[in-house]
């Protein structure tokens, strides 16, 4: 017996564990049937010629190239040659051998098909795909075709990143969006895109220019994006992937892509639509059927409740890659998801809920009429606290029910997914109630209740009457139709309740005719029922008058089995009882499950208004708890903000207690004379005075509004933004050869090149990255050319202090800083907003707040009172007479200085109870006597 990766290897006089299968890789056990494993090992094949099983192998494996085999074999899938040793590595286990393959030890792993899912998870994360063989006939009816033949098996589903439908595999809270990409050389757009979420049935498409198809991207995040070699090298050439996101490319063949074909797939996909392929143009045709050819290929056949094709991102306010990873809009530029936007307004209670909460971060509108429909949505719940208690409540009864329905129909639920089904269809009836309390309902909450109307109460009964309170997690497990559903079903169970009591009535008497109160009455899936022993009164059993009654069957080193005629008799009544309920449980199962599918439309559809309602409420409850208000919007270039707030940093100091977030006002409105233009606002100030946070933050009150939420502020007035641009912060791409500043400019020409007049710009720090006469020139240019050429709205965040001068000749322009106060040579933040200009920018105060030594911080304000002094005389002269940092002596500490006021620095009055206080005024009084 060979050792198997998972398991220790045993000898073979073990005891045998109670109902367990033959190990997988026993071949000739699983292939041929054999009742017991053999007990010599055979000799490995000849080199020269493979084993049929083997053979079957390498024919699978060479038409599914590019995946990891998972080759079923009895209770495990296997994995051999290369495939074994990338996934002993990539999972972690034990990489073993089995026979030979010209002239070469063939390496060999495997794990459970139990514990499948867990390893298909880890594989799939790393970016692999893989290929599902499963053994389609049973190991006795390739026996009956001779001592030679081979199970049968095949593939039935190729699993990759984008084609997962297991709920333990997808990301709860966002769309698992796999898509295909066409390109075009000469027409008004380079590329289409083509994305679907199998597991919930949307299907998008878009038509882009090939200097946007980064952005694009980023926007969809697809986790796999399949396309052909050619269009692999212009998407390269146009931008490439965005470095922030995680997508898996999967090179295809061309004839997948052709235009022609894709009209007849879209047709034969879509017939009971009557969807006519002509209304999309070449490019879109030809994404949206290679879509579906792989989809199809990856599942097998298997159809896949996709929707009608839709436009992605209409009407969106167009964010870039840069953008969407300096403002963290779904993940933190450390690629976690606690502390960005999505984190902080994601109190959502369903699935469905957060992936719509993600795609609407990820696209916010640009409609003024569309974000105000969402607007009056909100309202109608938020004037009703109690209101929003209640339907949240109701909604934590609803699972995620259009992942329950596409498992189904790809024949991969279970009897748990009808039970997810069933509740949530009743508990969108419990939902009517109370959304009638609702006077003057907007237009989106009515149309949620007409989804919630239609909702096939019929079949969610028929599943409450069909299935049990406790369900197995696969239908061939049985045991999930309810007493009373099927009298005949309750029949054969009332007879394997009996047996249980006959068996132990049996079990008794053998007792009693052996002698031996030991005894015991037990099952395995290979003997069946079987009367066992311990070794000791093996030669008693086996001998007059007892061998009479009872018949050996196997000795193993503990204990001796035997059988008798009633056991026999009893498992035969047993098995086809036993057969029979199972046939009976198939029955109902697929008759439960044509039920479901019909009504895949109107399930579809309650999915969208769940989810639709379930974020209404949970940003209405959201704008109630922290004080948010609801933006007005609309077609001017107004972006007015009182007192506004970054959500994210006043959520984090609200959790950890610290302190109040400072608000701060923004006016970017151009003068009303001068029509379709915004102002540009140059701040300046220290470093951490808060500059970033400020620009951030009202970048993402734009984004909030425009996804038509309430926005952390007093009031906000904002005409719709067409696009935002956001560059904070400084980060180089090694991968691609541009160092900091080079990243930089490139991201700042993508703005003035791409900004509009309805844009809104935030910069920050633009050309610190280089020679400091060379940054302040770049930078000038820039502003000048957002006020002259651009004329959008703006905030330039700079340590430039020159470029306010700019104020003076520039009439949209106007000066602003972050406040700041100087107490006994230390700075304190204000974080404060304010009409002026910095006149220093604190660095060294900042450095010193940072830990650096004071040597060294003496040393820098030596040094800057020099340079600050240039202009009066010769610098040279005024460097030549300032001692060398290496030259000057450490200063003496001494014992008692400043301790005193080091202990004052030191302590936070908000913090302290009143015994501490007490404590810290009698311990200040003894540092007080021993410095006097």
């Amino acid at each position: 017996m060979t050792e198997h990766a998972d398991q220790n290897a045993k000898p073979e006089t073990a005891p045998a564990a109670e109902n367990a299968a033959p190990l997988a890789h026993d071949i000739e056990q699983e292939e041929y049937g054999a009742a017991e494993p053999p007990k010599k090992p055979k000799k490995p094949a000849s080199s020269s010629q493979p084993t049929p099983m083997m053979a079957q192998f390498l024919e699978i494996k060479a038409v599914n190239p590019g995946c990891l085999l998972f080759y079923r074999m009895g209770d495990f899938y296997e994995l051999f040659f290369e495939d074994a040793e990338i996934a002993s590595k990539a999972l972690g286990i034990a990489l073993t051998k089995r026979g030979k393959h010209l002239d070469e030890d063939i390496p060999m792993c495997g794990v459970p098909v139990h514990a499948a899912q867990d390893y298909l998870k880890k594989l799939i994360a790393q970016g692999y795909r893989v290929a599902v063989c499963e053994q389609m006939e049973d190991p006795a009816e390739a026996k009956k075709r001779g001592s030679k033949s081979v199970v049968k098996r095949d593939v039935v589903r190729l699993v990759t990143p984008g084609t997962i439908t297991e709920d333990d595999l997808l990301p709860t809270g966002s769309n698992n969006y796999v898509a295909t990409l066409s390109m075009l050389r000469h027409g008004e757009k380079d590329f289409a895109i083509a994305y679907a979420d199998i597991s919930t049935g949307d299907l998008f498409y878009a038509e882009i220019a090939a200097p946007m198809i980064s952005d694009e991207l980023a926007r969809i995040e697809p986790r796999e994006l399949v396309l052909t070699a050619a269009t692999r090298d212009a998407l390269i050439e146009a931008g490439g992937v965005p470095a922030a996101a995680d997508i898996q490319l999967a090179e295809e063949r061309v004839d997948l892509f052709d235009s022609d074909l894709a009209g007849d797939r879209i047709s034969k996909y879509f017939a009971a639509d009557q969807l006519d392929p002509s209304a999309f143009s070449r490019l879109v045709r030809s994404a949206i059927g290679a879509l579906i050819g792989y989809i199809d290929e990856t599942q097998r056949g298997a159809q896949v409740p996709l929707r009608q094709p839709r436009v992605g991102g209409a009407n969106a306010m167009m964010i870039d890659a840069a953008t969407r990873t300096s403002l963290e809009l779904l993940r933190t530029n450390r690629g976690e998801t606690k502390g960005a936007l999505r984190h902080c307004l994601d109190n959502c209670v369903t699935a469905g809920g957060s992936r719509l909460l993600s795609s609407r971060i990820a696209a916010p509108l640009a409609d003024p009429q569309a974000i105000n429909d969402r607007l009056d949505m909100l309202d109608d719940f938020a004037r009703d606290s109690l209101l929003i208690t209640d339907i949240r409540g109701r909604l934590k009864a609803a699972p995620d029910l259009v992942r329950a329905v596409t498992r189904l129909s790809l024949d991969r639920g279970g009897p748990r997914d009808m039970a997810a089904i069933g509740a949530s269809v009743i508990a969108a009836g419990h939902l009517l109630a109370p959304l009638s309390q609702i006077r003057n309902p907007s237009t989106g909450v009515q149309k949620i209740v007409a989804a919630l109307e239609a909702s096939p109460q019929t079949l969610a009964d028929h599943l409450a009457r069909a299935l049990k309170e406790e369900l197995p997690l696969l239908p061939r497990d049985g045991g999930f139709v309810a007493k009373g559903y099927n009298p005949e079903l309750d029949e054969y169970r009332t007879l394997a309740t009996e047996s249980r009591q006959i068996i132990a009535a049996l079990q008794a008497n053998y007792a009693d005719i052996s002698g031996i109160k030991s005894i015991k009455v037990k099952h395995n899936n290979v003997l069946g029922y079987f009367v066992e022993v311990p070794a000791s009164h093996g030669d008693k059993m086996m001998g007059e008058p007892l061998n009479q009654t009872f018949i050996h069957r196997q000795t193993l080193a503990n204990v001796v089995r035997f059988t008798t005629n009633e056991l026999s008799e009893l498992q035969g009544k047993i098995t086809r009882a036993s057969e029979a309920a199972v046939a009976i449980e198939q029955g109902i199962f697929t008759q439960l499950r044509a039920e479901i599918l019909n009504e895949t439309k109107a399930l579809q559809q309650l999915a969208d208004a769940l989810a639709e309602l379930d974020f209404a409420t949970a940003m209405a409850l959201l704008g109630l708890e922290r004080n948010y208000s609801r933006p007005k919007i609309d077609n001017s270039t107004a972006f007015e903000i009182e007192s506004g707030r970054h959500p994210v940093v006043e959520m984090m100091l609200q959790k950890e207690g610290t302190t109040n977030f400072v608000a701060n006002d923004c006016d970017l409105s151009g003068p009303e004379a001068a029509g379709e233009v915004g102002a540009l606002w140059l701040i300046t100030g220290p470093n951490m005075g808060g500059k970033s946070t400020y620009l951030r933050q009202n970048a993402l009150i734009a984004i909030m509004a425009q996804m038509g939420i309430y926005v952390p502020a007093r009031s906000a007035h904002i005409g719709v933004v067409d696009r935002i641009f956001s560059r904070v912060g400084a980060a180089d791409d090694i991968a691609h050869g541009r160092s900091t500043f080079m990243v930089e400019m490139v991201e700042t020409a993508a703005i003035l090149n791409r900004a509009t007049a309805r844009s809104l710009v935030v910069l920050d720090e633009i050309g610190r990255g280089t020679a400091t006469f060379d940054g302040l020139s770049i930078a000038w240019a820039a502003v000048e050319a957002l006020h002259e050429n651009t004329k959008c709205r703006a905030l330039f965040a700079t340590h430039y202090h020159e470029l306010t001068a700019l104020s003076e000749r520039l009439d949209r322009v106007s000066n602003h800083t972050m406040k700041v106060r100087e107490w006994e040579g230390d700075v304190v933040f204000l974080h404060e907003v304010a009409k002026g200009t910095a006149d220093r920018s604190y660095g060294i105060q900042v450095a010193k707040l940072a830990g650096l030594p004071d040597h060294v911080v003496t040393r820098a304000q030596e040094v800057l009172d020099i340079l600050e002094k240039r202009e009066a005389g010769s610098m040279e002269e005024g460097m030549s007479q300032l001692p060398l940092f290496a030259a000057r002596p450490q200063p003496k500490v001494e014992k008692h200085q400043d301790l005193l006021a080091q202990k004052m620095k030191s302590i936070n009055p908000d913090e302290m109870t009143p015994r501490q206080a007490i404590d810290l005024i009698y311990e200040l009084k003894k540092l007080s006597r021993e410095n006097a």
